[in-house]
């Protein structure tokens, strides 16, 4: 399988972080581009997607593109959707992100990412 697109949702957690280098790891070695998602809503609609972008695009390395994609709703949806929409060969996530009580939904958008996604789903501890 060649992987030219990886998709990578972001929240601004530390799983998300993590997600984040190992998913830029994975870029740089399959030359692959990068697409960002952000959902905004529920419990990280205080935190703007372009302050999470910001931070990710320090760690870009030189030649590797990326594109940002802002969404709202459903977050798993959202996430499904814009894989589907940019033909992305993978997804790379944390294996949960911002949560009310740490670890009570543990890993509930995750579970549902790869049950529900077409493609391989690559879940960062």
């Amino acid at each position: 399988m060649s992987i030219k697109k990886i998709l990578v949702p972001v929240d601004g957690s530390v799983d998300g972080c993590k997600a984040v280098d190992e998913a830029i790891y994975l870029a740089t070695k399959c030359r692959a581009k990068m697409d960002f998602v952000y959902v905004s809503g529920g419990i990280n609609k205080d935190i703007p997607g372009e302050l999470v972008f910001d931070r990710i695009k320090t760690k870009i390395p030189e030649g590797i593109e990326t594109e940002n994609h802002l969404e709202s709703g459903s977050i798993p949806k959202a996430i499904l959707k814009i894989a589907d929409e940019q033909k992305s060969d993978m997804i790379v996530m944390g294996s949960r992100g911002l949560g009310l009580f740490k670890g009570a939904l543990l890993g509930s958008v995750s579970q549902k990412i790869v049950e529900e996604s077409k493609i391989p789903v690559m879940v960062i501890k």
